[in-house]
């Protein structure tokens, strides 16, 4: 290839024929077939009693907050360093986003983190799997338990990680996780929300249909909720990606071995951690400059860039983008957020796609190391 893609799934034959499967019987008496068997084979996955197919996480994020009951006047807390999807649910439902640092080594929330945030107005934590690694999440649910909030965990990025024998996923009220086309199991777009509430689940379920009571064939929509479903195709490449995620993520974790054994050593550059207990996934390898080698994140993109080599920074505090940074929310989180700032200027994730190859990986890794000297 001309030039290394930063990431992108592994599709193979088995795929191609659930999907067909799907486009020409996923109908009439057949119809929602395929999102049933993704559905229950994923709650078999994470080892909890529902799952509930979606047409992005955010959606599963959304669904959550608005199922346990959060709205105007709350606050939930989320991670600084993360996408906008894992904070965005949080105004949809009308209540105020507040930003947690998060640690030096996992990227993740911590309970002090989380705890430096509470407030009487705090009502949700929502913890984030940042690129397959996992904070201390039992730690984190003693603490919501004990302060009465709810824990939703956002496993976006971390199919196939595991804390001890539970899968990323399992810890919080609600999981919801992503199989947009950058993800390791992708759907294209697609989501899933999973849950071992019922209650939660006869919630979630009766707000991604409209607000239809359950049987409705007369259309009386007893509240205006969502229209959040994923469709039978994506449910079909979704169903033969599960059926092969040992394989997806025993390549992710090559991969990144592969940029292990090349990079180890090397002053000033640290990788993913993989905290003891912890099995990471590797959704992305990603890479942590240090100061002494006097490169900025986005310096260091421009130079592979122009060699061929296709990357993508790290998250950029969330209080620090242009949708929040003017709320005082985000001016207090931009000074006390220490760690999320500096893992921002000298974060770069590194090409990761499941297409890639040993080969691949040495030429990334030898353009890095002529990059920085």
């Amino acid at each position: 290839m001309d030039r290394i893609p930063v990431a992108g799934p592994w599709l193979t034959q088995r795929e191609a024929e659930y999907a067909a499967d799907a486009a020409r019987g996923d109908c009439y008496g057949q119809a929602g077939r395929y999102t049933k068997r993704f559905e229950d084979a994923f709650a078999r996955h994470v080892g909890v009693k529902h799952a509930i197919a979606l047409p992005h996480c955010t959606a599963g994020i959304h669904l959550s907050l608005a199922a346990l009951g959060v709205g105007a006047g709350d606050e939930v807390i989320v991670p600084d360093v993360t996408w906008i999807a894992s904070a965005a649910p949080i105004s949809y439902v009308g209540a105020t986003p507040v930003f947690a640092d998060v640690d030096e080594a996992t990227w993740c929330l911590t309970a002090e983190s989380v705890a430096a945030c509470l407030t009487q107005r705090t009502k949700a934590v929502i913890a984030v799997d940042l690129y397959g690694s996992m904070p201390d999440l039992p730690t984190i649910r003693e603490l919501c338990e004990a302060h009465g909030l709810a824990l939703v965990e956002d496993a976006a990025e971390a199919i196939g990680s595991r804390l001890g024998d539970r899968p990323a996923g399992a810890f919080g009220d609600t999981g919801v996780f992503s199989f947009h086309g950058s993800k390791t199991l992708s759907t294209g777009e697609g989501g899933m929300v999973v849950t071992d509430r019922d209650d939660l689940h006869e919630r979630m379920m009766f707000l991604r249909d409209h607000g239809r009571p359950p049987g409705d064939k007369y259309f009386q929509n007893s509240e205006v909720a969502f229209k959040y479903k994923m469709s039978g195709v994506q449910a079909a490449v979704g169903l033969a990606q599960l059926e092969r995620v040992d394989e997806l993520v025993a390549r992710k974790r090559d991969i990144f071995g592969w940029y292990h054994a090349r990079l180890r050593g090397i002053d000033g550059l640290s990788l993913n951690a993989e905290p003891a207990g912890v099995h990471n996934s590797y959704w992305m390898t990603t890479v942590v400059l240090g100061g002494a080698l006097g490169l900025t994140s986005r310096a260091l993109m421009d130079r592979l860039d122009g060699r061929g080599v296709d990357t993508r920074p790290f998250f950029a505090p969330l209080s620090s983008i242009p949708a929040y940074r003017d709320t005082g929310e985000a001016q207090r989180a931009a000074e006390r957020n220490a760690t999320a700032y500096r893992l921002a200027r000298c974060g770069v994730n590194l090409p990761s796609a499941l297409c890639l190859n040993e080969g691949d990986v040495a030429r990334v890794c030898e353009v890095l190391r002529n990059v920085i000297g």
